[in-house]
């Protein structure tokens, strides 16, 4: 290969691009001096959820108080000058800022002193919080409007005279003057909000259970700063809103069995009405199983049982169960063992041919599969978690996934074959997260197919095991219940195991951790979200109202900070109201997973790593410039 000097033909290129950002030595050392600053500040504090499952009031809470971060700084600054109440509703403030002052406005509380207090209280905030950025950033942070004011009182020093101190008192004047106070309040509310929290991870399962995953995604596609790895019942939609019928028959049974119809009908348009009526003509009410819930049902097991025909690669025969069904004596053969099932009534079932749907059935679901395709506000949040989303991320020593590696009973990666070809560990996932999305943009019938397999495989990176849905519906014996994972859930408690899988990942670091969700943390049965001695962490604890009695609290989440890792258990969220009348937060209890050995600075991070490259990079290029290997151009302007 041909150099100039010391660079390669290649690089040389690479340095002659970079030229036109930084047209002068000039410009070039000062981004260096900027960059330097940058890596030696302290990294951001990043924000772990998982499993929110439409729960929108308890998520929107705990993105607004970013799981007690805000608290922590509030009760840092204004212990002692400030008494608990008043702390309490400054807090519910910067939460709520349009509903708090509307109440305390109704209170008549909202005075100029009033006014000229809060803004203190919040520039102080804004201050501490801002001071682990570059200015550059917390500008780029501040609403347009207010930018040069905010900017002004965040960076103010004494000086001997207190001319400052006159200054920015005629600055809290003329906003009680124009009539600003509440924008202003609002600019800075939200400002301390995004200051506290650098990035956000969501850890799969936004959907299903809860009613309103619509209004979470709406909020996710305008914040700042987020990645997100799907869950079961992200991909579960994610195939319907591609067309395959198998996801959408599930997506329809979730929501109708949970009385969640709100979302598909008003969130997203997709009318149930047709089903509903097909329901009550064809199936009985008196066995005590809603119409609808039959119907859907009898659907579901004839799309998923064509499904499995398609693909024997996938193992799953022992899902073929509708045609072992024996109507006249209302029973059905699992291997040796004969049950009777809760109901009879299944009208569109044809012994001779059990896995067709009828005529009606078929009109039915074509209809719905083109709803779910013509869906605009759906196919605009399934764009979203596809642009912004993936089966797993490696981010800062942290290895994210919703579900699981498939493993072997020994430990190893299990081979799984696609195409006839056998994939495994890291190299199956990625597999795996390019036919998700090959499914969103051919829609061919074999990449959504495996959008359904990865909803109740046991070899699905983010279900892992056989799914029920037969047994639970119809027959009343729950040792039939039981559905057998992937030996990963097992696995996954065992230090050196852990290990292993961060290592197929790239991550060698001891401070490496496994941070997942997917399956609840039982606490009251003595469950801790932290396992094979910290190297996995399931945040997972019950965010769905469903679970909460199982799991004995309402969701777990994770900040790590500069200092190191911290899991917040946190209780169940009454409402928004609570919080404006009384400022009750969530409970919620902390734990220090890890205290990191030096403090952590954005030098140490993935980013910071591509900043320190950057450098080496600009470095390069003042050593062209010098030596006249490249020449420097007249900056515009």
């Amino acid at each position: 290969m041909e150099t100039y000097g010391t660079y390669s033909d290649y690089y040389l290129r690479y340095l002659e691009l970079l030229s036109k950002e930084y047209p002068t030595q000039a410009a070039t050392f000062t981004e260096i001096i900027n960059l330097q600053a940058i890596v030696n500040l302290p990294k951001g504090t990043e924000h772990f959820m998982s499993d929110l499952h439409g729960e929108y009031e308890a998520f929107y809470h705990i993105l607004n108080n970013c799981s007690g971060v805000i608290r922590e700084k509030v009760e840092m600054i204004f212990a002692n000058s400030m008494t608990p109440e008043e702390r309490d509703d400054l807090l519910t403030l910067i939460y709520y800022p349009k509903e708090k002052l509307d109440l305390l406005k109704r209170q008549h509380i909202v005075t100029d002193d009033w006014a000229r207090t809060t803004l203190n209280h919040l520039i102080r905030l804004a201050k501490l919080l801002s001071s682990k950025y570059t200015r550059s950033k917390v500008r780029k942070a501040m609403p347009p409007a207010f930018r040069f004011v905010i900017d002004e009182l965040l960076h103010s020093q004494p000086d001997e005279d207190k001319n400052r101190h006159v200054y920015h008192s005629k600055i809290f004047d003329t906003i009680l003057e124009t009539g600003s106070t509440r924008q202003f309040i609002y600019a800075l509310a939200n400002l301390i909000k995004r200051l506290a929290v650098d990035h956000l991870h969501i850890i799969g399962d936004i959907y299903d259970r809860g009613p309103h995953a619509d209004k979470i995604m709406d909020n996710l596609m305008h914040h700042h700063s987020l990645d997100i790895q799907w869950g079961n019942h992200d991909v579960l939609w994610m195939g319907a809103a591609a067309g395959s019928q198998a996801c959408i028959a599930n997506v329809l049974r979730n929501n109708i069995r949970y009385h969640n119809m709100e979302i598909l009908e008003s969130g997203y348009g997709i009318s149930l009405r047709p089903l509903a009526l097909f329901a009550l003509d064809r199936y009985r009410q008196e066995d005590g199983i809603e119409p609808m819930v039959k119907a859907i049902n009898v659907i579901l097991c004839k799309l998923e049982g064509q499904a499995v025909f398609r693909h024997p690669e996938y193992n799953m025969d022992d899902r073929l169960l509708f045609h072992k069904i024996n109507l006249k004596q209302g029973t059905i053969t699992l291997g040796n063992q004969t049950y009777p099932l809760i109901t009879t009534d299944f009208p569109t079932f044809n012994p001779q041919d059990p896995y067709t749907l009828s005529p009606e059935e078929h009109r039915i679901m074509s209809d719905i599969q083109s709803e779910f395709l013509e869906s605009e506000r759906l196919q605009r949040h399934m764009r979203f978690l596809y642009s912004h989303g993936s089966l797993y991320r490696s981010c800062n020593n942290n290895l994210l996934f919703h579900g699981g590696v498939p493993l072997n009973a020994d430990g190893s990666f299990k081979t799984i074959y696609f195409d006839g070809r056998p994939y495994k560990g890291r190299e199956f996932m990625d597999k795996a997260d390019f036919i998700a999305r090959q499914a969103f943009e051919k829609r061919d019938e074999s990449s959504l197919d495996y959008m359904w397999y990865m909803w109740c495989g046991t070899d699905s990176p983010v279900s892992g095991r056989i799914v029920k849905t037969f047994e639970r519906s119809y027959i009343a014996d729950k040792e039939t219940w039981k559905e057998p994972q992937n030996d990963y859930y097992r696995l996954n408690r065992d230090k050196d195991e852990c290990i292993k899988i961060l290592h197929e990942f790239g991550i060698d670091s001891p401070q490496g951790h496994i941070i997942n969700g997917h399956t609840p943390v039982k606490v009251k049965k003595g469950e801790s979200p932290i396992r094979a001695e910290g190297r996995e962490i399931c945040i997972d604890g019950g965010f769905c109202k469903a679970y909460q009695d199982s799991t004995g609290i309402a969701g777990y989440t994770l900040i790590f900070n500069s200092h190191g890792i911290r899991i917040k258990a946190h209780y169940p969220f009454k409402d928004v109201n609570q919080v404006l009348m009384n400022n009750v937060d969530i409970d919620s209890e902390s734990m220090q997973v890890e205290m990191e050995p030096k403090r952590v600075m954005i030098g140490d991070t993935d980013n910071g790593k591509k900043i320190l490259q950057m450098i080496d990079d600009l470095n390069a290029l003042l050593a062209a410039y010098r030596q006249g290997t490249i020449l420097e151009r007249a900056e515009e302007g």
